[in-house]
C-alpha cells in the first residue's frame, strides 16, 4: 500500500495504530477473546502510543503559536464537540441501556465531564474511553504553566521527575486522598476562571498558575491510582523530550531514565494487583509502544491506510465503545458464543464503526475545528487592529 505523504503524516499514523488497538481490545475483550494477547496489554498499549504522540507534538504546537489564546480556542474546539454530541447519545440510550455503574448519579457527574478531568476526580465516564482524556487535559494545563511562566526549559527534566514521582507514590499511596462530588465542583470552578483568564488575557499568569497547581493537585491527590497518573505524565513529557532532543534542543538520556522509572513503577507500588500492571506484562506493554513510536520515528514512513485511521482516530476512539455496547446490549455476552456468531458480530462492529466514525469526523468534527480556526483569525485580526488603529 501507498505512503502518505506530508512532513507529520507518521505521527497521524501511530494515532492510527493508537486508535486501533483501543478499539481491538474492547472488541477482543467483549467478542472474541481468544483473539486478546495476554502477554501485554493492547488497549493499554494503543493508549500508550496516543500520549507519547500528545507529548511530542502538543508543547510544540504551542511554541510555535506563541499563543495561549489560540492553542486553547483550538484544542476546545477540537475536544469538545464531538465529546458532547457522544456524551448526549450515550445519556439519551440510557433510557434503554443503563449507565455504566461507576457514572455518579447525581450532577457532580456533570461537573466532572464539563472539565474531561473525569479520572482525576473520581468520577467514570458515560464512556470508559474517557478515563485518558483526563491525563491529556492535565497535560495541557501543565504544559500552558510552563509556557506562561517561561519555565518551557525545564521540560527535559520533567519526565525523570514524573516518573521519580510515580515510584514514590505508588510505595507511599494505594488511591486517592481527595475524594467526593464536592471535588468536580471546585474543580470546576477553578477550571473555568483559570481558562477565562488564560484566554482572555487579562489574568493570564494568575489563570495558568491556577491552572497548573489544579492539574497536578488532582493528578496526585484525586487520581484513583496515583502511581499510574504520574507515570503518564512521565510518558507524555518524555514524548516532549524526545522532541527537543530531535531538535537539538536537549539530551536523550531522560527519555532513557523516564522508561526504566515507568516500566519499574508498579513492582513495589501498592495498587498494582490487576493483571496488565504485574510486572512482566506492563514492562512488555511499555517497551512495545516505546518501540513502536521509536521505530516509525525513525522510518517516518507508515502505510495509507493507518494514517487515514489516524485521521480519524478521535473519532474512532469515542464511536467504537457506544456501538460495541449498545451491540452486545441486544446479542447478550458473546464471549463464550459459537466461533461463527463470535466472528460476525465481530464484523458487524467494523462495517458500523468505521464509516459512522468518518461520518463523525467529518460533519462534527472538521467543522467544529474550522470554526476554531476562525475564531482565531478573528481574535487575532482584532488585536492586529486595535495596534494599528483605523486606516
Amino acid at each position: 500500500m501507498s505512503n502518505a505523504p506530508g512532513r507529520l503524516a507518521w505521527l497521524d499514523g501511530l494515532r492510527g495504530v493508537g486508535a486501533l488497538a483501543v478499539v481491538g481490545e474492547h472488541l477482543f475483550t467483549g467478542v472474541m477473546p481468544w483473539l486478546r494477547p495476554v502477554w501485554f496489554n493492547l488497549g493499554v498499549y494503543g493508549v500508550l502510543v496516543f500520549f507519547l504522540v500528545s507529548g511530542y507534538i502538543i508543547p510544540v504546537s504551542l511554541e510555535r503559536h506563541g499563543d495561549v489564546r489560540t492553542f486553547w480556542v483550538s484544542r476546545l474546539a477540537r475536544l469538545y464537540p464531538l465529546y458532547l454530541v457522544i456524551v448526549a447519545l450515550v445519556v439519551v440510550l440510557a433510557w434503554w441501556i443503563p449507565l455504566r455503574e461507576e457514572v455518579p448519579r447525581d450532577p457532580a457527574a456533570v461537573a466532572a465531564h464539563a472539565t474531561m478531568l473525569l479520572d482525576v476526580v473520581g468520577v467514570g465516564g458515560v464512556v470508559n474511553t474517557m478515563w485518558t482524556l483526563s491525563y491529556e487535559m492535565v497535560f495541557y494545563l501543565l504544559v500552558t504553566a510552563l509556557f506562561v511562566t517561561g519555565a518551557g526549559a525545564a521540560r527535559g527534566l520533567l519526565p525523570v521527575l514524573f516518573g521519580l514521582v510515580a515510584l514514590v507514590v505508588g510505595v507511599a499511596m494505594s488511591g486517592a486522598v481527595l475524594s467526593g462530588g464536592w471535588l468536580a465542583w471546585v474543580s470546576a470552578a477553578v477550571f473555568a476562571a483559570g481558562l477565562a483568564g488564560v484566554v482572555s488575557g487579562r489574568f493570564r499568569t494568575a489563570g495558568a498558575c491556577a491552572l497548573g497547581v489544579l492539574a497536578l493537585v488532582l493528578l496526585l491527590f484525586g487520581s484513583r491510582v496515583p502511581w499510574f497518573g504520574a507515570a503518564i505524565l512521565a510518558v507524555m513529557f518524555a514524548g516532549s523530550a524526545i522532541h527537543r532532543w530531535e531538535r537539538g534542543a536537549g539530551p536523550l538520556w531522560p527519555v532513557v531514565v523516564t522508561a526504566v522509572l515507568v516500566a519499574l513503577a508498579p513492582v513495589w507500588a501498592i495498587n498494582a494487583g490487576w493483571w496488565w500492571v504485574q510486572p512482566d506484562v506492563w514492562i512488555a506493554t511499555v517497551v512495545l509502544a516505546g518501540a513502536t513510536f521509536g521505530g516509525v520515528m525513525a522510518v517516518r514512513r507508515l502505510p495509507y491506510a493507518l494514517v487515514w485511521f489516524g485521521v480519524i482516530s478521535y473519532s474512532l476512539y469515542l464511536v467504537h465503545l457506544p456501538v460495541l455496547t449498545t451491540i452486545i446490549f441486544f446479542t447478550g455476552d458473546l464471549r463464550r458464543a459459537p466461533l461463527d456468531v463470535q466472528i460476525g458480530v465481530g464484523a458487524v462492529v467494523v462495517v458500523l464503526v468505521v464509516p459512522l466514525s468518518w461520518l463523525s469526523h467529518r460533519f462534527v468534527e472538521q467543522p467544529m475545528q474550522a470554526l476554531g480556526r476562525r475564531l482565531v483569525s478573528g481574535g487575532v485580526s482584532a488585536r492586529r487592529a486595535g495596534r494599528t488603529g483605523p486606516p
